[in-house]
């Protein structure tokens, strides 16, 4: 049977003779152009979103792009200048010491985008219903609408930090479990759950009969659930895969029964990420282990994130056709244009762009005691394993 692991050695066994045979091929290389970010964000102004976990990593990065596309953003979250408390599961650095919903709101309010967008800091914890709750009378109270809702809040499971993060689950026991479905499942739903009834009234009052979107007070309200390739095939551990498969099913049930309100709702993959902790755990030397030898270089900044949000909610005849579905961050750049903010579209974690470069050259290099040659590196396709094929069995690992 062809999975995953048994392609890439076929692809490894290939590219392992042909290492010996340089020679037969050019070995000329053309340098790449500079590379610069010439992103415009789509007009999102008079529209009101809610962001979780928007204090650092992929939350914040969404909501700041949001901010950017002129949107007024609740950013929730636990750590909080006001409130004195700062998550301390991960060690960000000193130069992420104040990685609190109010800096994530200063990043948007001090800059003049001129288009109104405007960073609303929320201290609040989403694994607590009655703070969900308050949220949202905050919302319908201020705005009266709510065009997108973004769960992004995860609690940082225990030993992230080295390669007990991928042990057996029966040495990780409940601990694991409650830390990857607590809040990244629990309160997504709760989240959810309360956003709907004015998600519901929002695209009731300000939908287009005609669907013409060019009003920018027309509304197709989008619900996006933060989940990962864990959803898809093995990741990490088992909690952590069950977690992001439940996320993945929460948001094509949902979209079942929000279809007839006109609210849309997507499960949205971001690939290897450069966040504020996982910059940190490479700087530490312990980003290997505990991935799995996932390359950080090829990762995503976490705005690219927030700008697939801002693209989704721009193209929102692709969101009524895509409602259900897992949408992958660096699939959706390359269907709609927009970059990171490097200039760049990273390949997604299923094209051999990624995999061949992250698991199948350091193992021929290890073996072989020679580098992958430049005219195989430098013309790696960017092709897309089917669904079927990534999700069979995670790829060999270097021993």
């Amino acid at each position: 049977m062809w999975n995953l692991p048994s392609i890439l050695l076929v692809i490894y066994s290939f590219l392992n003779n042909a290492i010996g045979t340089t020679d037969a091929f050019s070995t000329a290389t053309t340098s790449s152009s500079l590379l610069v970010d010439t992103y415009t964000p789509p007009d999102l102004s008079n529209k009101v979103a809610i962001v979780t976990g928007g204090s650092r990593g992929i939350g914040k990065g969404i909501a700041i792009e949001l901010g950017k596309a002129g949107m007024t953003v609740y950013i929730a979250s636990r750590s909080s200048r006001r409130t004195g408390f700062t998550s301390s599961e991960r060690d960000l650095g000193e130069e992420n010491a104040d990685c609190t919903v109010e800096r994530t709101a200063d990043e948007i309010n001090n800059n003049n985008y001129g288009n109104g967008g405007k960073g609303i800091p929320i201290a609040m914890d989403v694994s607590n219903d009655t703070d969900v709750l308050s949220l949202l009378q905050r919302v319908q109270r201020e705005c009266g609408r709510l065009d997108a809702v973004i769960c992004s809040a995860f609690a940082t499971p225990p030993n992230l930090n080295d390669g007990s993060f991928r042990d057996d689950f029966w040495k990780q026991g409940v601990e694991m479990w409650d830390a990857c479905h607590s809040v990244g499942l629990r309160g997504t739903y709760v989240t959810c759950c309360e956003s709907a009834p004015l998600m519901i009234d929002t695209a009731k009052r300000f939908s287009s009969p005609s669907e013409d979107y060019a009003s920018s007070s027309s509304s197709r309200p989008l619900i996006c659930v933060i989940s990962s390739f864990g959803g898809k095939s093995y990741t990490f551990n088992v909690a952590y895969g069950v977690g992001k498969a439940g996320s993945d099913r929460l948001a094509s049930d949902m979209a079942l029964q929000l279809a007839k309100h006109n609210v849309d709702t997507v499960s949205l993959y971001p690939g290897v990420v450069r966040t504020e902790g996982n910059v940190e755990m490479d700087k530490r030397g312990e980003w290997d282990e505990a991935s799995g030898g996932l390359d950080l270089s090829l990762g995503e900044s976490p705005r690219f994130t927030g700008r697939a949000v801002a693209n989704l909610l721009a193209h929102r005849e692709l969101t009524k056709e895509r409602s259900g579905e897992v949408i992958v961050v660096a699939e959706l750049a390359k269907e709609l244009g927009f970059t990171d903010v490097d200039g760049r579209i990273p390949p997604s974690i299923r094209s051999l762009k990624f995999i061949l470069p992250s698991f199948v050259f350091p193992r021929i290099e290890k073996e072989s005691g020679s580098r992958v040659p430049s005219w195989i590196t430098d013309n790696v396709p960017d092709y897309l394993l089917p669904w079927s094929v990534f999700s069979s069995g995670p790829p060999p690992t270097v021993d």
